[in-house]
């Protein structure tokens, strides 16, 4: 009698310590390599930590890496910070609408995307249209390597709106005078820079929120308006003949932003889901994070810790507090 009830005071003495370790809520955060989703990326993973007590892991991928892992619901990668729609609406598609194992947040921001050039530049050739670029006297002061055509930056390896901007370049005539270049945005953002101060063309993809808005002086093309008959995009993700099978021809309509999870994480960290659930940030936040990692170098969790203190009654809100 005595040695059972020895037994039960130590399992009571050893269990408030072994049962945080046993509830405690983990998540696996996706960071895409834009700089938007990078920051958000940090500000979900900050407010994790710091307020509700769970730990963090932050793992690089792209759209098509992050979706299959949340589809799997295994915990390799449990949120995608910055889901583009209608530009990802094919991982959408397959993983929310079609499967059910990916759920998206319900409080999207609004984003806008379309192609840009430096307003000196513009204004000294009168650059106003994205059909402008087709001119060969613009396509020339564009053209740094020689070999006849501009170079315009279209977007990163692995990013749908790429494979959009790769369409829209041949219908709307620029083929002939422009090549699409895909790189990581952080060439992009150097060529930008090194564009400026020599005085030379360059034109490349840009989206609000960007830090690019804060860290020079661009401005965005026009295109033709908005319309549906005349754009039909098909992603490779949904079939090997995309290209050939798409056309984009007019501007892309406003975009909605949002988070999306592994309907996983209910059961493996209830708290975190309904924390994503309710997660809301607005262009102006991501614009101004953004630059901050981008423009001055920061590190993106110094800059999203900054942010969440800055920010507690909003942080509150989404925490149900």
């Amino acid at each position: 009698m005595k040695l059972k009830m020895k037994s039960i005071l130590l399992a009571a003495a050893i269990s408030p310590m072994a049962l945080p370790a046993l509830a405690a809520e983990e998540v696996k955060i996706g960071v895409p390599s834009w700089t938007g989703a990078q920051a958000i990326a940090h500000v979900l993973g900050e407010i994790v930590t710091t307020r509700i007590g769970g730990s963090v892991e932050y793992v690089p991928g792209n759209n098509a890496t992050i979706f299959q892992a949340m589809d799997q619901g295994k915990g390799d990668i449990d949120v995608h910070p910055d889901v583009w729609l209608p530009n990802q609406e094919s991982f959408t598609k397959k993983y929310v609408d079609e499967a059910g194992t990916v759920t998206l947040s319900s409080n999207p921001y609004e984003g806008n995307q379309g192609f840009c050039v430096s307003k000196d530049f513009g204004m000294a050739n009168n650059i106003t249209d994205i059909t402008d670029l087709g001119r060969p006297d613009v396509a020339a002061l564009m053209d740094s390597d020689g070999n006849g055509r501009g170079e315009m930056w279209i977007g990163a390896p692995g990013w749908a709106s790429a494979n959009v901007n790769e369409v829209k370049t041949r219908d709307y005539g620029l083929l002939d005078f422009i090549e699409p270049i895909r790189a990581e945005e952080s060439v992009k953002t150097a060529r930008i820079k090194d564009s400026i101060a020599k005085g030379e063309g360059y034109a490349f993809y840009c989206y609000k929120p960007h830090a690019v808005w804060f860290m020079f002086d661009v401005e965005m093309l026009t295109e033709p308006t908005f319309d549906p008959a005349n754009y039909q995009m098909v992603q490779p993700s949904d079939d090997a003949d995309w290209y050939e099978k798409s056309k984009v021809a007019t501007k892309d309509a406003l975009k909605q932003v949002q988070i999306a999870y592994s309907n996983s994480l209910a059961d493996r960290s209830p708290a975190i889901a309904e924390f994503f659930a309710n997660f809301q940030v607005t262009a102006d936040d991501v614009s101004g994070l953004a630059f901050e990692i981008s423009a001055n170098g920061r590190d993106p969790a110094e800059v999203a810790a900054e942010w969440v203190n800055a920010n507690t009654d909003r942080v509150d809100a989404m925490l149900g507090l």
